[in-house]
Order: C-alpha cells, then sequence, then structure tokens
C-alpha cells in the first residue's frame, strides 16, 4: 500500500503521524556533529533504551554508524529461545574486538598473518522487549585504536550487505500505509523523539508569514517527501528541513547527509553559496551549499528548493544550515550579488567574512552586458584578465579602468554599482581573509556548471533531487580515487631539496603543487634590504627583473613570518618572499605552524573540535617522516 501522502503540495506529512505529535521544520535523524561524533550517537540515535524492530534494523543502524565514525562492525553472539526460535539478544561489536586464537600450526610458518585485532571494547548489545521490538541495553562508544578512514568504510567486508537489505527494508516501508490528521503549518513547535524512525527532536520556526513566490506542479511536494522518508530508512542520518508559507504549501526544501555534514566539519572554512537558477528563470529554483576539499575538488555541503527566495526564507536556510551543521559557522561565505542575501547572511552570519563569488559575478556580466560577450570575443578574457591577475590594489584600478576606455563602458551604471561595491570581490581587498584561490574557484564553477547542464524546465524537485545526488557520488568516487592515488603515489622531486621532501610528505598532491609553485617562484626572489627593529627583521623583496616590491616581516625569536602580499592569510600557503625568507634565516623546513590540517593528507583523520581552516596547524603532522616512500611516482 502507498504511504498517503496528498498528492498537492499541502504539507500534509503522513508517514511522521505514528511517533511525532507534532512536526518540526528540520527532521534529522542523528543531528551528528563530527567532531563529536561517539557522543553525538551516543545522545541520540544510539544509546541505551534506543528501540528497533526488526534486530537486523539495529544491524543496520550500527553499520551506518561505523560507517560514519570509520570502523568495521562484527556480528558477535546470538541467543535464541527455546521455546519459539526468535532471536532474544545479541550483540555487535568492533571488528577489532578480542585477538586472533592462537593456532599450534603456526609454530612453523615463517610469515605470520598481520595482528589486526586490538581487543577493542566498542559493542552494542539489544534485547527482546515484550512488543517485539528490540532494545539497546548496552552500548559503548570508545574505541582503543585509530579509526580508519570513513572514506573507505564502505569498502570493508562487513558493510558490504548493508545496502541491498536497507533497500528491500525501504519498499517495505514505503508501503506501510500510515495515517495523519496533522500539517507542518505550526511555528515553534518540538516533535518527540521518533525510535521506530530514528528522529531527533528539534525546535524551529518553519513558517512563513506570506505565500511562496513561486507555485510547485501537482504532486510534486508529495513525491518529494515520499522519497525522504525513503532516505531516513535507508540512511538514518539523513536531514531535512520543510518551510512551509501561510497557507501550509511548501515553500523551502532543505536536505543533506552524514556525509555532507562530517565534509563540512572539514572543509567548511570557506562555503560557496552556489544559487544558479538566478540565471535562468526557467530552472527549478535549487541552491547548493559548496566548498573545496583537500585536494582541490569540489565539494558539497547541502543542497535547497527556494521556491521563496524573500529575505525571511534566506534567512531560514542559513539557520537551517547551521542546525545541520550543529551551529558551526564557516569563516567566509562567497555568494551572488543580491540585497536579499546580504541582509540574511548579515543578520545569521555576522561573524561571517561575507564576499561576492566571482564567477557568479562573471554569470551576471552575461546578463547585463550580453552583448558585449555575444559581439567581441576578447571581451570575456579581458573581463577575467582584470579581475584573476592582478595582484594588488594599484593593479586592479588601472586595469579596470582599461577596460573601461577600451570597450567603452565608463558610462554603464551596472560596472559603476560594481565599482563601488569592489571589496566585496576584488581578491585585491581580501587581505587577512581566507579564501578559494583561483584554481578553488574554477573547480567550485565547474562542477556548478556540471550540474546546470542536467537540469531543464521540466523536470520536478524529485528529478533534481536524484540528479543532484547522482553528481555528488561523482564527487565522492573522485575523491576516493584521489585518495588511492595518494596512498600509492608521491610527486617526482627536482633533485634532493629538504623542503619539498617535507612538504611532499605531507601534503597532498594537488595541495603540494600549489606549493611547490611558490618555491620555485622563491628562487628567482632577490632580497633588496634588511632593517632590524629589536626582534623584527623587515625584508624588502622583489622578483627577480620586477619593480613591485613586498615586505616580509619576520620575528627572530620564534620565526613566525608575515609577507604584505597575505598569500597565506588568502588560501593557506606560504608565499614565494616568505620561502625566501625563512631561506635566508637557513630554515629547511615548513614551519608546522604554516601548514593547514585542510590541504594535507591527513585532512580527514580525528577531530578534537577545533575548527578546521586558517587556524587548524596540522598537529598531527609530526608523525610523518620527511622521506616517505612510495610504488610510483608522477
Amino acid at each position: 500500500m502507498e504511504i498517503g501522502l496528498p498528492t498537492s503540495d499541502k504539507m500534509d506529512l503522513n508517514m511522521d503521524q505514528d511517533c511525532c505529535s507534532s512536526n518540526s521544520a528540520l527532521v534529522n535523524a542523528s543531528q551528528l556533529s563530527a567532531s563529536s561524533k561517539d557522543d553525538a550517537y551516543r545522545g541520540g540515535l544510539l544509546k541505551i533504551g534506543t528501540e528497533f524492530e526488526p534486530d537486523e534494523h539495529a544491524y543496520r543502524i550500527y553499520n551506518k554508524y561505523a560507517k560514519v565514525v570509520g570502523f568495521s562492525v562484527r556480528k558477535d553472539w546470538l541467543n535464541r529461545s527455546k521455546v519459539h526460535g526468535l532471536v532474544v539478544s545479541r550483540k555487535f561489536t568492533c571488528s577489532k574486538e578480542g585477538y586472533r586464537r592462537k593456532d599450534k600450526r603456526d609454530l612453523n610458518v615463517k610469515k605470520r598473518q598481520k595482528e589486526t585485532r586490538t581487543g577493542c571494547l566498542a559493542h552494542m548489545i539489544v534485547t527482546r522487549q515484550p512488543d517485539g521490538k528490540y532494545r539497546v541495553t548496552h552500548f559503548e562508544a570508545e574505541h582503543n585504536h585509530d579509526n580508519i578512514d570513513p572514506n573507505n568504510a564502505d569498502t570493508q567486508l562487513l558493510q558490504r550487505e548493508l545496502f541491498v537489505d536497507q533497500a528491500a527494508k525501504a519498499d517495505l516501508s514505503s508501503n506501510s500505509g500510515t495515517e495523519s490528521s496533522s500539517t507542518y503549518g505550526l511555528m515553534n513547535r518540538r516533535i518527540e523523539v521518533c525510535q521506530s524512525l530514528d528522529y531527533l527532536a528539534m525546535d524551529f520556526e518553519n513558517s512563513l508569514r506570506s505565500e511562496r513566490v513561486r507555485d510547485m506542479k501537482e504532486g510534486e511536494a508529495g513525491r518529494l517527501l515520499r522519497y525522504f522518508h525513503r532516505q531516513h530508512i535507508e540512511n538514518p542520518s539523513f536531514i531535512h528541513g520543510i518551510q512551509v508559507d501561510i497557507d501550509d504549501k511548501v515553500s523551502n526544501i532543505f536536505w543533506a547527509d552524514d556525509k555532507m555534514v562530517v565534509d563540512y566539519d572539514h572543509f567548511g572554512d570557506v562555503v560557496c553559496l552556489d544559487t544558479i537558477y538566478r540565471t535562468n528563470k526557467d530552472l527549478q529554483p535549487f541552491v547548493q551549499f559548496m566548498g573545496v576539499n583537500h585536494h582541490n575538488q569540489a565539494i558539497i555541503f547541502a543542497a535547497a528548493l527556494l521556491f521563496d527566495d524573500t529575505v525571511e526564507s534566506l534567512k531560514w536556510l542559513f539557520n537551517t544550515f547551521l542546525e545541520a551543521m550543529s551551529g558551526k559557522k564557516p569563516k567566509v561565505i562567497l555568494t551572488d550579488q543580491d540585497a536579499a542575501i546580504a541582509e540574511a547572511v548579515n543578520s545569521i552570519l555576522p561573524e561571517t567574512s561575507h564576499r561576492i563569488c566571482v564567477w557568479q559575478m562573471y554569470q551576471n556580466v552575461l546578463k547585463h552586458l550580453s552583448h558585449l560577450v555575444k559581439d567581441i570575443e576578447s571581451f570575456s578574457s579581458d573581463f577575467r584578465s582584470c579581475i584573476y591577475d592582478s595582484n594588488y590594489e594599484e593593479a586592479f584600478v588601472h586595469a579596470w579602468e582599461g577596460l573601461l576606455d577600451k570597450y567603452g563602458l565608463q558610462q554603464n551604471e551596472w560596472l559603476r554599482w560594481m565599482f563601488r561595491e569592489r571589496e566585496k570581490w576584488s581578491m585585491v581587498y581580501g587581505s587577512n581573509t581566507f579564501f578559494l584561490d583561483m584554481k578553488g574557484s574554477h573547480v567550485v564553477e565547474d562542477l556548478s556548471n556540471n550540474l546546470r547542464s542536467y537540469l531543464n524546465s521540466d523536470q520536478d524537485a524529485l528529478q533534481i533531487f536524484k540528479i543532484f545526488e547522482r553528481v555528488v557520488n561523482e564527487q565522492r568516487v573522485k575523491e576516493k580515487h584521489a585518495n588511492d592515488e595518494m596512498t600509492r603515489c608521491m610527486p617526482r622531486l627536482p633533485g634532493n631539496v629538504v623542503l619539498l621532501k617535507h612538504a611532499s610528505a605531507i601534503y597532498t598532491p594537488m595541495a603540494f603543487e600549489i606549493f611547490q609553485k611558490e618555491y620555485e617562484k622563491c628562487l628567482n626572489v632577490v632580497v633588496s634590504q634588511c632593517n632590524e627593529n629589536g626582534f623584527l627583521l623587515e625584508y624588502k623583496v622583489n622578483a627577480f627583473g620586477r619593480t613591485q616590491k613586498y615586505t616580509v616581516t619576520i620575528n627572530s625569536t620564534d620565526d613566525t613570518v608575515v609577507c604584505n602580499c597575505m598569500k597565506f592569510e588568502n588560501v593557506g600557503f606560504l608565499c614565494g618572499h616568505a620561502l625566501k625568507v625563512l631561506d635566508d634565516r637557513n630554515i629547511k623546513m615548513v614551519p608546522f605552524r604554516y601548514i593547514l590540517k585542510r590541504w594535507t593528507k591527513d585532512a580527514r583523520l580525528g577531530s578534537d573540535g577545533a575548527e578546521s581552516g586558517t587556524g587548524d596547524v596540522l598537529i598531527i603532522a609530526h608523525r610523518r617522516g620527511i622521506n616517505g616512500s612510495s610504488s610510483c611516482s608522477f
């Protein structure tokens, strides 16, 4: 039997009525904080008293928990009733529980198998209750070993059966046909914990005080919500939020999964809000929160459909995003040029640096200056050069004025307004602000364009969501391939350079490529002057054959170094100017305070609750040697 969801876009969510006394705008099965995964599950989805039906559901949920935290599960003992043969109790453990049994035959074996067990005590025991449900009666979250990489957890042998079994269960549950008598049209209501669907209680304002701006197609909301329900069963950590308008019609929809939450915890220092639908009003109003991982690949933190994009709705979007990400705010958010977005960001993210995303600004160029882009081939390249190729304010202003003169645009109102707002988008005004470098901006742009190529005006919300899922999975496969390549190979180094050996052992290959370019620049940097002022040494440097000088200041007591080009502050790598000064001071390894964990091979390992990004130096880098071993080079 089909779940009794309405075919209209009224927000009557029948699927939740059995376990929720009222409804929440943010339905979140685990509200997972990657910085404290065990505590999140201990206090939420997995804890003593949590109930499952049947016992295999408990196994699936524990597997999902293991996948997120980063370990593999083994089925331990099982007790069956002698009366009816049903499972009375059973235990699931970490795969590293216990130790391998000694075998006398091993005495004659020269090369023994490596010991993989550590006597880990992490486990969960469920016991059958009189009502037929299985309750968690013992739960130990602590492990006595380093967890494996969550990215590779799905390759563990005991995880392979999870997805097929989950899919079958989802189909059964989706036909249960529960009844409902409530809507989502209430504000500040709190749902009760629903053990059967593993929802968490949450407070949130979820209703607009006006009608939505755009209409949904007939039955569109019901199909999407039915799909979300199946996602909750298949993936208990799936998160979605709903906002309705004054008529209880679905206005805005937000979603993210557990992997996105973990990604954001590691790489959420810079977030780009991609509002691609603004370039084509015929498209569905799709929005995504994006960033860049340690391989300089685009990743997606969350997505939304905004059928109402007023200031009120945008505030709801940012609030919902923060709720899903355990309240962690980005250091920088890049958005389109829009007054409503700016007001919402200032209201909800006042401490976050708000900048205009340059590549989204270029999309506005296509709209406001389409005649030039279409008719004059050189305009696009000249405009991009003006934006990306200027390293300091004087050069940028000169290039901008030259662009206006060349194409007769001195009186263009949009460009005049753009210049007044230049401090929000031009990179030369981004000192002390950590944001994406040009390549990082381009990979985000490429991902956005890739998704846009799949979208058209005939698609409904569910079709868009499935396309989005496919794109997300493609990006995750790319990261897995990059991780595999990183494990197998080390960069081919130009000679026996200690600094490069050190950096190549710590940085991911893509990050090392950025660092190596700065090192190569350093070889052509000339020191023209050095002034001493107490503990501070001030160097004047310039590239050989160039007149532009940079000031590098270093503290002789602790070797902290600052360059006025702000390369480290902007993208997280020491510039060639600073490397030249460090070399002049006979410092042959990258100081660990200047190695950001987000660019390292260990970016995803461990989490102590500290923020990733510009303030998150590599603490575990000392474990790596500077020589490293590899099976191949590139």
